[in-house]
């Protein structure tokens, strides 16, 4: 329609939702299975501005090339844009943050890319180990659930994601980059998950309830700085999305 390929998904839901995803801005309709083709394609078009301007704002998003860990490099944590400064050393190795500027990474002589980067995420789930327990215990009483186990690894298409039965929740290592808000937006989004599984109404009212301010840092999180990589699987996802 207008140029631009819709995804038609029929669903036993009462209402449709029309959504545009990152990276390319695909465009997805979950349709009751009731509505009619007609009906699927005069909401399309009734949003077809905005479905226009998401794409143009996923176009804008800033992305960085792949990083090679060398200096001079940017790198980022917490929000925060760091310049890399690598120093080899045959003494102790390892990552300081200096005067707000710089990311110093100590290594032994001739360390490949790829140890480099393991370095660097070594730090970051080190950093997210530090921070995570805090944000769980302050959210469970506010939320009135508790949470058995959590856990950080790389995800490739989300950002977190739970075990209702066990009670778990798992944390991309990327969180480390974002502002501070965005990875407690992460994870009240999965603790919630606990009480209520789907993305449905009474997910979002929950979330409503407990952080009114959730769509602006779930925005702020899709707009923080991506490598190429990161970008194809930037999103937990939550879509840009509207309830038709």
């Amino acid at each position: 329609m207008g140029g631009i390929s819709v995804e038609v998904v029929r669903k036993r839901i009462k209402h449709l939702h029309l959504g545009v995803y990152p990276p390319e801005g695909r465009v997805r309709v979950a349709a009751p299975m009731r509505i009619d083709n007609d009906t699927v394609r005069a909401a399309v078009v009734s949003r077809l501005a905005w479905i226009r301007r998401k794409r143009a704002e996923f176009a804008r998003q800033p992305r960085q090339s792949r990083r090679e860990f060398v200096s001079g490099e940017s790198h980022y944590f917490e929000g925060r844009r760091y310049r890399l400064d690598v120093v080899e050393s045959t003494g102790p190795t390892g990552i300081r943050l200096r005067n707000n500027a710089w990311m110093e990474m100590r290594l032994r002589p001739a360390t490949g890319r790829d140890a480099r980067e393991a370095m660097l995420y070594r730090w970051y789930r080190a950093r997210l180990r530090e921070r995570i327990p805090h944000i769980i215990a302050g959210w469970e009483p506010r939320i009135g659930v508790r949470v058995a186990d959590w856990r950080i690894r790389r995800m490739k298409t989300r950002w977190g994601t739970c075990n209702a039965s066990a009670r778990r929740i798992w944390l991309n290592s990327e969180l480390a980059k974002k502002p501070p808000p965005c990875l407690e937006y992460v994870v009240v989004h999965e603790m919630v998950h606990l009480v209520e599984p789907s993305h449905n109404e009474r997910f979002r009212e929950i979330m409503d309830r407990a952080m009114p301010d959730w769509p602006q840092r779930a925005d702020e999180l899709n707009r923080a700085h991506l490598s190429d990589e990161e970008w194809k699987r930037s999103a937990e996802r939550r879509p840009s999305a509207a309830d038709l």
